[in-house]
């Protein structure tokens, strides 16, 4: 299974997010970061706050927030959002009845246990665990050290 870039970009925005560490990042920041367009991300973003990931303040000082705990939010969660379609056949999708195996396949199964086993590991893995090394990613991303931060104010 191949996910989208939709899904791809949902998860860094998360982990950029975590990795910001509660602040508010502005979406062009991270579009910046990642090397997207901002469309592309704002596009992304109205699933991940009808799921709860984030929280959005408006105006001019707002931007985008998690609103979970990233050890609380599994990649599993984020892929069943984002991603349309899990068949892995055409035997998967519904009313799809050309087979006349459909009700009793051992192909169907594999697939059925392959996507289960696949769909279980991203459950195991959080956003907190992706981002664990925070120093090197913040680093990567260019956001500031917090304790730089603190000495700014």
């Amino acid at each position: 299974m191949r996910l989208t870039r939709q899904t791809n970009y949902a998860i860094r925005m998360l982990m950029y997010c975590a990795t910001n560490g509660g602040r508010l990042s502005r979406v062009g920041e991270i579009a910046a970061a990642y090397q997207v367009s901002d469309l592309f991300l704002f596009k992304i973003l109205q699933p991940l706050v009808e799921a709860g990931f984030v929280e959005t303040v408006r105006g001019r000082n707002g931007g985008i927030r998690l609103k979970r705990d990233a050890s609380t939010i599994t990649l599993r969660e984020v892929v069943t959002v984002t991603e349309e379609n899990f068949a892995l056949a055409e035997c998967f999708e519904t009313g799809a009845q050309d087979c006349p195996l459909v009700d009793s396949c051992s192909l169907n199964a594999a697939l059925r246990a392959a996507l289960d086993a696949f769909l279980g590991v991203l459950g195991a893995h959080t956003i907190e665990s992706l981002v664990h090394d925070k120093s090197f990613m913040r680093r990567r991303l260019g956001l500031a050290d917090p304790a730089e931060l603190a000495v700014a104010v």
